[in-house]
């Protein structure tokens, strides 16, 4: 979740804990959520991208995130991503695609596609913020269809594919838009085919090289 605060196994509310990191990624402490973002400390989260085949077609899967998001509302995105809260380690994070997608998998399904820094600044719900994040990044095959997902509405307005050789094509700047099919969640949690036009600028932004090369990595998986 993008807000502060987290619920706590007595029903209040307290605030996550990370582990932060300096630019040598050598451990320094822990720091709560709102402090990490304000200093901008390194600290550590997962990402995990869906890729699936359909007969001859190769393509990649994509979230929407939530209207309700406090950063990038609505953006494109990762398929599943999170925080890594303090003393988490990537086997406790890869719950995200079981929470976020409601797919349920094992870790070492996974495949480990390698590591990447990202920086970010900007404002959510008018608080100034510094993202600075190490992510590890992994794919999965996916077996099932976009209908077999069970959406977390608070995190994901809906699910979207395309091929991955289009998807290349648009982050290198070869196509100025591609149209996508998927399924969005509506208002009472359901799940209902969409169609979208969607722009390289449409998703959580990025270098476009992380997802141009992410795709290509992808489409040498399947």
């Amino acid at each position: 979740m993008d807000l502060y605060a987290a619920e706590d196994k007595d029903g209040g509310m307290q605030e996550e804990r990370f582990d932060i990191y300096d630019e040598a990624e050598t451990w320094i402490g822990t720091a709560a959520r709102s402090e990490v973002h304000a200093q901008g400390f390194w600290h550590r989260s997962f990402h995990c991208w869906l890729c699936r085949r359909d007969g001859s077609r190769k393509l990649v899967l994509f979230q929407q995130r939530s209207s309700d998001k406090d950063t990038f509302p609505l953006h494109y995105d990762i398929t599943a991503a999170g925080h890594l809260t303090a003393g988490e380690t990537m086997r406790d994070a890869y719950r995200e695609v079981e929470e976020e997608l409601g797919i349920p998998v094992q870790f070492d399904s996974l495949l480990p596609l390698g590591e990447t820094r990202h920086e970010a600044v900007g404002t959510a719900k008018g608080v100034s913020f510094i993202d600075r994040e190490i992510s590890s990044v992994y794919g999965l095959v996916y077996e099932g269809t976009l209908a077999d997902l069970h959406l977390q509405v608070e995190e994901v307005a809906g699910v979207y594919e395309a091929d991955l050789e289009v998807m290349i094509a648009l982050f290198e700047n070869e196509l100025a838009q591609v149209t996508v099919t998927g399924m969005e969640c509506t208002g009472d949690g359901t799940l209902r085919a969409a169609e979208r036009v969607v722009k390289a600028a449409d998703f959580v932004p990025r270098p476009f090289t992380y997802y141009a090369g992410l795709f290509r990595t992808l489409l040498a998986q399947l």
